[in-house]
């Protein structure tokens, strides 16, 4: 066959011949192998390669040998396959000297501040414009390591100066409180015996008073009301706490209230609480016991100076248990009252619900809330006076039936440092208590309060719809800031109007501590329009029922200190800074810029 060389590389098969003897054979063996090395370095040399014809005297068969396994295991013998032989040692050990001393780590300091010294005591006065004067001072003394004793003294009092005020429009309020208690490993107990007296003057007379008279007549009739009201309360009452007991906690209150008119009023209030555990559920019940009693020495309208006498006693029960499951917390409750009227022998029983819920829709970011709530509010003499003091000593005294207060609303962080709250509600009240202007009452021209310069108390069935949106911002540890702001909405069952009852309520507030010796902060709040009415205005002429609108009214006050030690503060406060007279109540104008410079002092016995 012919081969064809495409490469410097020659295909060589190899062959075995016959040869003649073993030397011969190698040597022709050897003869072979330089003829074709030859060959194969003369074609190395050539620039192409030719094409000869290579005769093949015999075939190549290939063979393969056969293989042997191995049908033994070999036997190992060596020295390294031995057995080998246990070993007993012992270590001899002894110190070595060294001169290598390590360095001592040090710690890094961290710098902590002084922790401010709380005081027992301290002491406050000021003085300002308008004959004012503020003074507290509170006291507190560990008798041994349970019990203790302590006292409050307040004080408040204005000689006023109202423009346009043509009564004596001056006012006192001081207050004595005094406390003994106890801090035992199984209960705390503490018990309370006051004392206030509060003097207020009726110098509220209507707008155009008198015009219908002469100068002078009207001038003695003027001077002639000695408008000053007291009133005097005494109080005595305490708390008991058990730390372990199912008998939680108890609160006991006992008042009596009276003012210079012979008017009379006794209130007693206790309500024990009773708490256990049922399946990993806390179980609450309050037991109320709420009783109001008094007299006025006479009526309002009335010449024959008939007395009014009231008197309710509430009892109460409202058990309730919390629920919580991931991130819904329930608590569901109800209160039950039997009430007594034990002048007219008008009892009722009634049932309020007490039920609320929340659920963090975003962790502590967004928190939804909702529930109806119910109670029987007693209302008194005191209270009424601790909120408006201008009433005439003839009022009518019942209890408000918070029927329900549905509510809804959203709280929670917009930021770590800023928090809101929105709430919804609707309120469905019967003989709620409203305060309105007592007309002029020409038969009872005697008493100080008939010119049309005092209040009533008249009541209403009432629905009521607010909104109530809330932010508060820590912007830093020196800045903080606030804003509230109520909206309602009032229906009326009886009355012409809400009286007294704004629609809109807002109140802002910002503190600075500008340096760690000087602070400051201001308040804002502003009080929408209110409705108030009068029948008879003048000592002649009698005008027909027509509601007065009270303008809304805006009050800003402003206050700055100065801590001079951690004992010594002074402060200035400015009040109705804008200097408006509006009027809280109707022909109640207030006090115009106000300022009071003051100190506050803490101790220690």
């Amino acid at each position: 066959m012919t081969i064809k060389k495409t490469s410097s590389f020659t295909d060589i098969s190899t062959f075995s011949a016959p040869s003649p003897s073993g030397r011969v054979g190698v040597g022709i063996r050897l003869g072979i192998l330089f003829l074709l090395l030859s060959q194969f370095s003369f074609a190395q040399k050539k620039d192409q390669i030719g094409t000869e014809t290579v005769n093949v005297v015999k075939p190549y068969t290939p063979t393969i040998s056969d293989a042997f396994k191995v049908k033994e295991t070999p036997s190992l013998d060596e020295e390294g396959n031995t057995k080998k032989e246990t070993v007993k040692y012992t270590i001899f050990s002894f110190p070595v000297a060294s001169t290598f001393t390590p360095s001592k780590g040090k710690a890094e300091g961290v710098e902590k501040e002084k922790q401010e010294h709380l005081f027992k005591n301290y002491a406050t006065f000021g003085v300002g414009n308008y004959g004012t004067f503020i003074g507290e001072l509170f006291v507190n003394h560990d008798l041994n390591n349970t019990d203790y004793v302590g006292g409050m003294f307040r004080h408040h009092s204005s000689q006023g100066g109202i423009k346009k005020v043509e009564l004596d429009d001056r006012f006192y309020d001081t207050s004595i409180d005094l406390m003994y208690g106890s801090n035992q490993d199984d209960l705390s107990w503490n018990v309370d015996l006051g004392y206030q007296n509060q003097i207020y003057n009726w110098y509220g007379l209507p707008a155009g008073f008198g015009s219908a008279l002469s100068t002078q007549d009207r001038l003695i009739l003027v001077n002639g009301i000695k408008p000053q009201q007291v009133y005097s309360t005494i109080s005595l009452g305490g708390n008991v706490a058990f730390n372990e007991s199912i008998f939680n906690k108890m609160s006991l209150k006992f008042s009596h209230f009276s003012d210079t008119f012979e008017s009379s009023e006794n209130r007693f209030y206790a309500k024990p609480t009773v708490q256990f555990d049922i399946m990993d559920s806390a179980v609450k019940t309050d037991i109320i016991v709420d009783y109001v009693g008094g007299s006025f020495k006479e009526n309002y309208s009335n010449t024959n100076m008939e007395p009014v006498k009231y008197g309710y006693t509430n009892f109460g029960i409202a058990p309730s248990f919390v629920m919580q499951k991931e991130d819904w917390t329930l608590n569901i409750g109800a209160a039950v009252f039997y009430s007594l009227d034990n002048q007219n022998s008008n009892n009722k029983f009634l049932v309020y619900p007490k039920f609320n819920a929340s659920y963090k829709v975003v962790g502590d970011l967004m928190i939804f809330y909702a529930g109806a709530e119910g109670n029987l509010e007693q209302n008194s003499y005191q209270d009424f006076v601790n909120e408006n003091p201008f009433l005439s000593p003839t009022l009518n005294i019942g209890p408000t039936d918070k029927q329900y207060d549905i509510f809804a609303g959203l709280k929670g962080k917009l930021t770590n440092n800023v928090s809101y709250n929105i709430k919804g509600s609707y309120v469905n009240e019967r003989n709620k208590a409203l305060f309105k202007s007592n007309d002029y009452n020409e038969t009872q021209t005697n008493q100080n309060y008939a010119f049309g310069n005092s209040f009533q108390v008249v009541y209403d069935d009432m629905r009521t719809l607010s909104f109530y949106g809330e932010l508060k911002a820590d912007f830093s540890k020196n800045v903080s800031f606030g804003i509230n702001g109520t909206f309602n909405s009032y229906t009326n069952d009886f009355q012409a109007e809400a009286w007294n009852l704004p629609t809109v309520k807002i109140n802002s507030n910002i503190n600075f501590n500008i340096t760690p010796k000087w602070f400051t902060g201001a308040n804002v709040f502003y009080v929408g329009e209110r409705k108030d009415q009068k029948l008879n205005t003048d000592v002649v002429y009698l005008v027909q029922p027509s509601p007065f609108i009270l303008p809304s009214y805006f009050d800003v006050n402003a206050n700055v200190g100065f801590k001079y030690s951690d004992r010594l503060t002074a402060f200035l406060r400015a009040n109705n800074i804008t200097n408006k007279a509006y009027e809280k109540w109707l022909n109640y104008p207030v006090q115009g810029f106000q300022v009071i410079i003051g100190a506050n002092y803490k101790f220690d016995f």
